[in-house]
């Protein structure tokens, strides 16, 4: 019984010392299930009009932050207590977002501020308040990231630069809560977590991981050099001493009749292609002095369907074995090429040396965003000196609830009727919807996106619809290599024949309704025709 209250003691004294320490190593923390008048303060600035609420996550009691409004500036800021130095051990940022109605374009990062005397004020907060730290996801066409951005000064020039995170990790494309961790470590190391998992490793002082490098180049090209008037960059030129061969015809053809070609046996050389349909007649309410003299509608000779052809025959083309094109003079080494020319370097006059960052001090805690989506929560705002600390957050306020929405939405894809989209399909058309955005498919874009919203709607022509836009994509491609003003022509499967139908601009669209109108009118009407000009 004595050993049992011993070991209940020291459980409870070790209990009470891990408290303690993670008291001590939490500089900031907001949970959010308070309101958040009176500790975060909303910018007055007149471009910043998104309303915040204080709201509950979607399917939970948690509390959080939430962006309410689309199409939105947004800026809050929290003030702490006293400044957190980046300079002392280690460093830990990490909070929770979670993208209630998912995000197509908007940002989702915060801000950690500098001391006020560097030039700002809590209700003038903006997107030219000055930073220490920005980190966060953002998303919107070509940009999908998870930013990490060092604003760091340079002790020779005075002036702040910021300095990128390379090739930063990607935002989860999901509607569940996840939290985001940024460890700052004294050996220089800063580590990107996304859920507990690392996603980026990387060291501050090294040019592969920051662009522009916290330590800059120790040369740099001389602005003031000039290139030698003289100076030829030309690896090859023509050859002066060649003559064009006295048998080069740059006149001729390149393709030519085929004289060897003899004009199929039952050819109907006095039979047109089309006729005027026999069993057209003139409709009842046409008036010849309001809608001109009528013309029955052509219809293909059906004489022409068992011969080999009809109308005046004409031998094919084929290439020319003359033909050479236009000539000119092959090219060879350049005696005079000196390669291409570079300015000399000098000494860089910003350069200096750096054994650590020198970062400045989180003074405050700001959001400060513009998006298009609304239902963006923030929640568990939090600062640690200790990874530990952040660790324990995440295992008791961010994983509960991560596991059940994991599982609602499992649920959800396992039970998708027949008209609905497995999670695949989903993903699937998330990547045709960015493929739609592609700068270059532009002027295709309402038709790719008919194509996408038809294969929603009906799942099973989403491999004919894939194949669709890659013809689009493959026929683009052809005429920006090679040229050329000829349409992209959709494959028109048997599967999604009618979603290409769809894909008529909105002129061709009323001229089908309206060519429909008339059908429903009758079949003995056929369309009107216009007296020709003669």
């Amino acid at each position: 019984m004595g050993r049992f209250a011993l070991l209940l003691l020291l459980a409870f004294a070790s209990f009470q010392a891990l408290c303690f320490a993670a008291d001590d190593d939490t500089a900031f923390y907001d949970s959010f299930d308070e309101p958040f008048d009176g500790r975060w303060i909303v910018s007055d600035k007149d471009d910043y009009k998104g309303v915040w609420k204080h709201s509950k996550s979607e399917g939970h009691d948690d509390y959080g932050l939430l962006v309410s409004e689309k199409a939105r500036k947004y800026a809050i800021v929290n003030e702490l207590n006293e400044p957190v130095s980046l300079k002392d051990g280690s460093t830990v940022l990490q909070f929770e977002t979670r993208f209630q109605n998912g995000l197509e374009c908007g940002g989702a990062y915060l801000k950690y501020l500098r001391p006020q005397e560097a030039g700002w004020k809590a209700k003038l907060f903006d997107n030219e308040s000055p930073y220490s730290i920005m980190f966060g996801p953002d998303k919107c066409g070509a940009t999908n990231k998870v930013h990490f951005i060092l604003k760091h000064k340079n002790p020779k020039s005075g002036e702040y630069v910021e300095h990128h995170l390379k090739y930063p990790p990607s935002v989860p494309s999901d509607k569940l809560t996840h939290v985001y961790t940024a460890i700052l470590k004294p050996d220089n190391e800063v580590r990107i977590l996304i859920d507990g998992e690392e996603k980026k490793k990387a060291n501050f002082l090294s040019a592969d991981d920051f662009e522009p490098p916290l330590i800059p180049a120790k040369t740099i090209p001389d602005p003031d050099d000039k290139k030698p008037e003289d100076w030829d960059e030309r690896a090859k030129i023509p050859d002066p001493n060649a003559v064009k061969p006295d048998d080069w015809d740059e006149d001729a053809p390149m393709e030519i009749e085929d004289e060897e070609a003899v004009k199929p046996e039952g050819w109907l050389d006095d039979e047109p292609e089309e006729i005027d349909d026999p069993e057209a007649t003139k409709p009842e309410d046409w008036d010849d002095e309001e809608d001109g003299e009528w013309e029955a509608p052509k219809i293909d000779n059906p004489k022409c369907e068992t011969a080999p052809g009809c109308g005046e025959w004409k031998r094919p083309m084929k290439m020319n074995p003359a033909y050479k094109g236009k000539w000119s003079a092959p090219l060879i080494d350049n005696p005079n090429y000196k390669g291409i020319w570079k300015p000399q370097e000098i000494p860089n006059p910003d350069y200096f040396e750096l054994d650590k960052p020198d970062f400045e001090p989180i003074a405050a805690v700001g959001i400060e965003i513009w998006t298009m989506q609304d239902g963006i929560l923030f929640d568990n705002i939090l600062i640690a000196k200790n990874d530990k600390v952040a660790e324990s957050y995440r295992e008791t306020t961010w994983k509960p609830k991560f596991e059940v929405e994991k599982e609602k939405q499992k649920a959800e894809d396992e039970s998708t009727d027949s008209d609905g989209l497995s999670g695949v399909q989903k993903k699937v058309f998330d990547v045709l919807y960015k493929v739609a955005d592609i700068p270059f498919l532009s002027e295709y874009k309402l038709q790719i996106l008919d194509l996408i919203e038809k294969a929603e709607k009906q799942p099973n022509i989403t491999i004919g619809v894939i194949v669709s836009i890659l013809v689009i994509i493959l026929t683009v491609l052809f005429r920006l290599l090679f040229g050329g003003k000829k349409q992209p022509k959709v494959e028109k499967n048997p599967e999604v024949a009618e979603t290409s139908n769809n894909q008529s601009t909105s002129g061709e669209k009323a001229e089908e309704e309206e060519e429909e109108e008339e059908e429903k009118e009758g079949t003995a009407a056929p369309p009107r025709r216009r007296r020709r000009d003669t």
